[in-house]
């Protein structure tokens, strides 16, 4: 394919306005060229701004913004540079910490109307579905990059993915342009970089159009994928629960063992966690899912564990349990953070605790210690906390987190479910209710 100021041009025909472009610049030959092919567009005009991701890794890292800053000037458009902390978390690699650094950095600057370019070519897909493959990554993976995608609040394009590396050095050289060369790029300890060095230069020699030939293959997964995905969110949105982000169980089990394994992905993406592994999915089917209704099955993953109660499926971020602590509740204040993403409020209500006792009243809110009983309005003799949380459907780890308040050193309240009827009372624009609200 001939590469011109066209091949960008032809890459924005989806996007009817484009407020802000922003080119992901790194100062290499790649960047360079996709700079100098957005400058010459009438459409982008002013509109531009050249981000250079500064992680720290290199030596020369200073340098090279330096010269990304000075080639911007050159070219007329705005220059941005973001510095980030590339630390890798367990079981993450160093270029994968980089590369979520670099993707954070850069998705905050995404109004709705704007687009992100980046110059990953068609080696860069070649590289991208071969590493899918060798990790044993299913057909989303092998799907390869998308050619436009959303990201952030607006949308991320790779206007050269279907341009060979060839015709981006040939432009470079054509128009007399100067970039910089990593070093690190040249290092084999990283699993792209061996693939470009020594792995792809030996596919090459027996297949010399590898490149385009995967590249098709990609866009055959892709083409899959989507009717894939289609059905699977049809069957995911009947088994989803929306409020507590639960999977319904019987609902899952009306189909198949494929089925199945496609809803649990998707939840798992929902949740913006990695997807998990085969074997994980798997145990996941065979020894939570297909357990009996009052076993208390855990399967624990990276960070996160599932685990049933009843009839949902719950995936549940791993903490270190402690004994929470007294929170006192300031007279006069209308809400208190009781967790760092959690919220009790107190509304105005028809029926609940009388607004001048609250008022009037010391208000701590405790956690469960064991033993707590509260006597209901309408229902006879005390009850047990832990008889009322069965009721209800509330999972067991929940339930040591749940809100106990007190007045004057009484239990009056559980969390937004109950009011004990010792407090309770029904006057018009003269009461309150406690509401439970989690943080996003």
């Amino acid at each position: 394919m001939l590469l011109s100021s066209q091949t960008i041009e032809s890459a924005l025909i989806p996007f009817n306005f484009v407020e802000h472009c922003f080119i992901a610049y790194s100062g290499g030959v790649d960047s360079h060229v996709l700079l100098h092919l957005c400058v010459s567009i009438k459409q982008l005009k002013g509109k531009i701004t050249a981000v250079y991701v500064h992680h720290g890794l290199q030596a020369e890292a200073d340098s090279w913004a330096d010269h990304c800053e000075k080639t911007a000037e050159d070219l007329g458009v705005d220059f941005l540079m973001r510095r980030v902390k590339a630390m890798a978390s367990p079981g993450e690699s160093r270029e994968e910490a980089a590369r979520n650094a670099r993707y954070t950095a850069l998705k905050s600057l995404l109004g709705i109307n704007d687009v992100l370019m980046v110059a990953q070519h068609r080696e860069d897909q070649l590289e991208t579905v071969l590493l899918q493959l060798f990790r044993g990554s299913g057909l989303r993976g092998l799907c390869g990059m998308p050619e436009i995608m959303p990201f952030g609040q607006g949308h991320m394009l790779r206007p050269l993915l279907a341009i060979s590396k060839q015709a981006l050095n040939d432009y470079a050289r054509a128009h007399a342009l100067r970039w910089v060369e990593d070093p690190s790029n040249q290092c084999n300890d990283y699993d792209r970089n061996f693939l470009r060095n020594k792995v792809v230069p030996l596919l090459k020699q027996r297949w010399p159009s590898i490149e385009k030939t995967v590249a098709r293959s990609a866009r055959h997964c892709a083409e899959a994928q989507i009717l894939i995905s289609a059905l699977t969110d049809e069957l995911f949105e009947q088994a989803f629960n929306k409020y507590d982000r639960t999977l319904c169980i019987s609902k899952l089990q009306e189909h198949t063992y494929a089925q199945q394994q496609l809803v649990i992905r998707h939840w798992f993406h929902s949740l913006g966690l990695k997807m998990p592994a085969q074997a994980f999915i798997k145990s996941l089917l065979t020894q939570v899912l297909a357990a009996r209704k009052d076993s208390d099955p855990v399967l624990s993953g990276q960070g996160y564990c599932v685990r049933r109660y009843q009839d949902k499926l719950y995936c549940l971020q791993q903490s270190i349990t402690e004994a929470r602590q007294d929170i006192s509740w300031p007279a006069g204040q209308p809400s208190l953070k009781i967790a760092d993403r959690e919220i009790l409020s107190c509304v105005p209500s028809s029926a609940g605790l009388l607004r001048e006792q609250w008022d009037n009243s010391t208000i701590i809110v405790r956690f469960r210690r064991g033993g707590e009983k509260i006597c209901l309005p309408g229902r006879k003799g005390h009850h047990s906390l832990k008889n009322l949380f069965q009721e209800a459907g509330i999972p067991p780890w929940e339930r040591k987190n749940f809100p106990l308040v007190y007045l004057n050193n009484e239990l009056a309240a559980v969390g937004d479910k109950w009011i004990s009827a010792t407090f309770y009372s029904e006057k018009t624009n003269a009461c309150i209710s406690l509401a439970r609200q989690r943080l996003e």
